[in-house]
């Protein structure tokens, strides 16, 4: 019982006290206080005196009137824990005891309440539980759980984890008689029997051992196990351990194995060269087909060589550089025809692709590569492009016969007829002795043409046109001859400016359909408010004999009519002799011997077509 006498002169004593406390009296004003509490909740010295203890402390449970009420008729309880703020204003814990306040006739006047910080320990177990439930919150994350066997009472503890993953109730008792049995007989239960035996019998801990056990649902499940011994004093008391449930990652990882083998078994009997490269160019991975292309049987002799170590330089800097171009734009080369040449020299033609490996924030980290290899593909459409050019050949070779019997004799039987009709109408014997020589100046031109025609029979049957060396300027003169009768019913001249040695190779009946073609177009194709003149010229120039035939016809519209100018029966004047063949002849007997021609017209003006007699075979 705590006695104080009422007396003023007690005020110095209650100041030296050394817990914070204070007097109150029966109205719960504060009366007294210790210097302690004072520089706990007193600013600047401010006195309490007077100031009632629910003014002072607002947050005082309003039970605790009951509790001072019941200490002012002498039967003292504890007050409890209340948190207040102190000058600082920081927020503390005290622990609230009192105690009746008697003045010196043992009367009650009041109570006296004595703190005790209790801060540190709320703080500390504050945090304890905090981590308590961050611990609990890892383990139901991490899905690791804890156990703890106490040798002494015999008792197995599991924690709330633990039974979740053995899928037992939460009011589960565990016991270590039975506890073994949950782990999967063979490996798993014999490697954990070994371990607990190793603990007890050599003080060896262990970890990282992967098991399965058989839950009380009937599930297998794989597991991470891990423990060791616990010692007092050098003996052993107990062991404790976790176990971590790995289920999901295990089962994961197993199909990710089942896939890589499905994936390896897929690219290595593929028919293509399949590889990946990092962001070196260096092979990371490769199949049978590129092992097989690069002679090795073992893919470590090739994987983490770059393609300067594989392939000779020049095109080692063209795969490095396509590398970096994928990998930096993100777009992929499909089906790309590539030549690759190795060490040895040996080419191969490949139909290749190149895709960018992506990371999750995409950035490239590597490229996959496939690769076919067309190389004999591609030596059979050479040469069943030979066949079919050849094919080509013969087809044009063949058409253009037919086209040259009825179209160039067409000319001479017209010459023919034409003087027939001259010779009988003609009365004067001199005229007529001069119309028969040309009746057999043309009928020699018949025969020649004849045998020209003879030629292309000849020719149609090799594989290979024979081209002759002909002298261009005769040519022309002998053309100009066979159309004579023609070119003066009309009016025409032909201006032969070819040089007199000049000499193209050509296929001698191409060569005269070439020509008496283009003559007879001009003169069809004339202005009629002009005489026709024909201009012939020729020059060498790149391995060409290029010939120039240029009109001061009507022209063509080539804006019009360009691109179906050589097409056949394509007509673009109205003549009425215009068949629309001529051209097409021309331009098939060209081509067939590997020549070209060009033209340039002007409507109203006139044409020039130029025609280049390849000099080579």
């Amino acid at each position: 019982m705590i006695k104080v006498p009422q007396a003023i002169n007690t005020s110095y004593i209650i100041s030296q006290l050394p817990s914070p406390t204070a007097f109150i009296d029966t109205d719960y004003n504060i009366v007294h206080t210790s210097n302690k509490w004072k520089s706990i909740f007193s600013n600047n010295n401010e006195s309490y005196k007077t100031k009632s203890l629910f003014k002072v402390f607002p947050k005082l449970s309003p039970k605790w009137k009951m509790v001072l009420e019941n200490c002012f008729k002498g039967n003292a309880q504890p007050m409890g824990i209340h948190q207040a703020k102190d000058n600082n204003d920081q927020q503390l814990w005290f622990e609230w005891t009192i105690a009746p306040w008697y003045d010196s006739d043992e009367n009650i006047i009041g109570a006296i309440i004595q703190l005790n910080n209790i801060t540190d320990s709320v703080n500390n177990e504050l945090e304890l539980n905090k981590k308590d439930l961050l611990l609990q919150q890892q383990a139901e994350i991490t899905k690791i759980g804890r156990w703890e066997y106490n040798f002494n009472d015999n008792k197995l503890f599991w924690c709330t984890t633990t039974k979740a993953i053995h899928e037992v109730p939460p009011h589960f008792t565990p016991n270590i008689e039975t506890a073994l049995f949950y782990y999967k007989e063979g490996h798993s239960r014999n490697t954990i029997s070994m371990a607990l035996f190793e603990a007890q019998d050599k003080g060896k801990a262990w970890n990282n051992l992967k098991l399965q056990i058989i839950t009380a649902e009937g599930n297998e499940k794989w597991i991470m196990a891990g423990g060791k011994p616990v010692y007092n004093k050098g003996k052993l008391v107990g062991l404790l351990g976790t176990i971590q449930d790995i289920n999901d990652q295990v089962v994961a990882d197993i199909k990710t194995l089942d896939n890589e083998k499905l994936l390896r078994t897929l690219i290595d009997n593929l028919p293509v060269n399949v590889y990946i490269k990092d962001t070196e160019s260096r092979k990371i991975l490769v199949n049978k087909e590129e092992c097989k292309y690069l002679g090795i049987d073992d893919p470590n002799e090739i994987l983490g060589k770059n393609d300067f170590e594989l392939y000779p330089s020049e095109s080692a800097i063209k795969s490095r550089e396509e590398d970096l171009h994928v990998m930096n734009t993100l777009k992929p080369v499909l089906g790309k025809e590539t030549i690759n040449v190795k060490l040895d020299g040996k080419k191969t033609t490949f139909l290749s692709s190149k895709i960018p490996l992506l990371d999750n924030n995409g950035v490239a980290y590597g490229i996959v590569g496939i690769s076919l290899d067309i190389s004999k593909l591609k030596e059979k459409e050479v040469e069943l492009r030979n066949i079919i050019n050849i094919a080509s050949i013969q087809n044009k070779k063949l058409l253009n016969f037919a086209h040259i019997v009825s179209h160039n004799l067409r000319s001479h039987s017209a010459n023919f007829s034409m003087l027939l009709n001259f010779l009988e109408s003609e009365p004067e014997e001199d005229e007529k002795v001069r119309i028969i020589g040309m009746l057999n100046d043309a009928s020699k031109n018949l025969l020649e043409t004849l045998d020209n025609l003879n030629d292309v029979v000849s020719i149609n049957t090799h594989t290979n046109i024979e081209k002759q060396k002909i002298n261009l300027n005769e040519k022309v003169r002998n053309v100009n001859q066979n159309l004579i009768s023609y070119l003066l019913n009309n009016n025409a001249t032909i201006k032969n400016n070819i040089p007199s040695n000049f000499n193209v190779k050509s296929v001698p009946s191409y060569l005269d359909s070439i020509l008496t073609n283009f003559i007879t177009n001009s003169v069809k194709y004339r202005d009629p408010n002009r005489k026709p003149l024909i201009t012939l010229s020729a020059v060498k120039k790149n391995n060409y004999s290029i010939l120039t035939i240029a009109d001061n016809g009507l022209g063509i519209d080539l804006e019009r009519h360009g691109k179906k100018l050589f097409g056949m029966y394509k007509t673009f004047h109205d003549h009425k002799d215009a068949k629309g063949i001529g051209l097409y002849i021309t331009k098939n007997q060209i081509d067939a011997m590997n020549g070209k021609v060009e033209v340039t017209s002007e409507v109203g003006k006139g044409t020039e077509f130029k025609i280049f007699f390849n000099d080579e075979n």
